[in-house]
């Protein structure tokens, strides 16, 4: 991927974590020697992590219009979703019809949230956050006093479900509700495991000392209100309600490669193998963790390497996922890190305290102090730029698939 003299456009296709955190970076490593269009479906940017405090009336998701965010990075804003990608023309088209051209593509889509069950409550973030409070207003009034938190089998992000299970039961601690009864469900070996022993171990207490009881290793069925079936035990849980997190399904892009289950693959560089000019970051891709930082990572991969592409004096580090996670409790949050590849070891770590710099919710190194998630501003920031892979030696040929 060589790139001539002239300024080359650069288009980017999701207005998510991922594509945000791509423009911001590709504005600040490539400069100018870039044109950048942002093409997203929607008017704004909705901050989905906080949407666990809708339910609680603790402030939920804030929103920030896309348009903006475009003018503050000199960039140009298109609205379309992103249907097809001809990668030999260059060119890409959306759902609307509308066709765009580019030097080089990034595809940061995101995914569907879709329900995994009939007969629950399906928690996908701001939209499902009224349904929530109502389930909360009902434990309050004394019309609920067993609850079922629910993460299905398949691909899921399960650190949601663990904030609103926790919240609920600290609600009804503050409420001094009698008789509540909270069920945990989930497939994961122990509780957040992808956060390794140390981390899980953390958040297992944490439930412990909320009275939550956890079902691990356990694949539950709902095939009617009020009953949860786990396999491969055979027990059944009766409760009131229950509450489930979505499956995530990949958006289908005619002229992408894609992995088994749909998602497409990328090296560590966040390069589509066989496509030139084409890179992907995201929910999207095939990495198997679906999480907002490590969509940040990936977008910070491909951006230096699309602005070393485009002329700019940088060397891209390759993709190495740290994993951080900043676990709402209604009390103080719990601050975990666990590094995913690289040869690090367990390395797992958890605790009040904050792990990294600036303490989001989503670690972006360019995203993150956008938002205004910086506390204090640290003049060292640019400097020391903590949330930043670190590399780890001679990177090795890797593609996710």
């Amino acid at each position: 991927m060589e790139s001539g003299g002239e300024r080359k456009h650069v288009l980017i296709a999701g207005g998510g974590v991922a594509g945000l955190e791509a423009l911001l970076a590709l504005r600040h490593l490539a400069g100018n020697t870039v044109q950048v269009t942002l093409l997203a479906p929607s008017e704004h940017f909705v901050f989905q992590p906080l949407s666990v405090g809708d339910p609680f009336a603790l402030g939920g998701a804030k929103r920030w219009p896309l348009a903006q965010v475009a003018d503050d990075v000199d960039a140009r804003l298109e609205r379309g979703a992103l249907a097809t990608v001809d990668p030999h023309g260059r060119s890409v088209r959306t759902s609307e019809g509308a066709e765009h051209s580019y030097d080089a593509l990034l595809v940061a889509v995101g995914a569907r949230r879709e329900p995994a069950y009939e007969h629950v409550l399906t928690f996908r973030g701001q939209e499902d956050g009224e349904r929530a409070h109502g389930l909360v207003q009902d434990l309050e009034g004394g019309y609920v006093r067993r609850i079922a938190f629910v993460v299905p089998p398949g691909q899921a992000w399960s650190l949601p479900l663990y904030e609103l299970a926790l919240m609920t039961a600290r609600r009804a601690r503050e409420m001094s509700v009698p008789d509540i009864e909270i069920i945990l469900v989930t497939p994961e070996e122990s509780p957040l495991a992808v956060f390794g022993v140390r981390a899980s171990e953390e958040v297992g207490r944490l439930l412990s000392d909320a009275g939550i009881a956890v079902e691990t290793g356990a694949y539950a069925e709902v095939e009617r209100s009020g009953q949860v079936q786990l396999r491969p035990s055979g027990k059944v849980v009766e409760c009131d309600r229950i509450v489930a997190l979505p499956r995530i399904v990949p958006h289908v892009i005619d002229g992408l490669p894609t992995s088994n289950d749909g998602f497409v693959p990328i090296d560590e560089h966040a390069r589509v193998p066989g496509l030139d000019g084409v890179w992907a970051a995201g929910d999207g891709t095939a990495f198997p963790v679906k999480q907002g930082g490590i969509a940040c990572q990936m977008a910070d991969a491909a951006a230096a390497d699309i602005a070393r592409w485009a002329g700019a004096d940088v060397t891209p580090e390759p993709f190495r996922p740290v994993l951080r996670g900043k676990l709402l409790t209604g009390g103080k949050p719990e601050f975990m890190r666990h590094h995913l590849e690289g040869g690090h070891g367990e390395e797992s770590e958890a605790g009040t305290e904050p792990l990294w710099w600036p303490p989001s919710k989503i670690a972006g190194v360019y995203l993150a102090p956008y938002l205004g998630e910086v506390p204090e501003v640290r003049p060292e920031y640019e400097s020391e730029v903590p949330l930043a892979v670190e590399p780890t030696g001679e990177a090795t040929a890797r593609i996710w698939i």
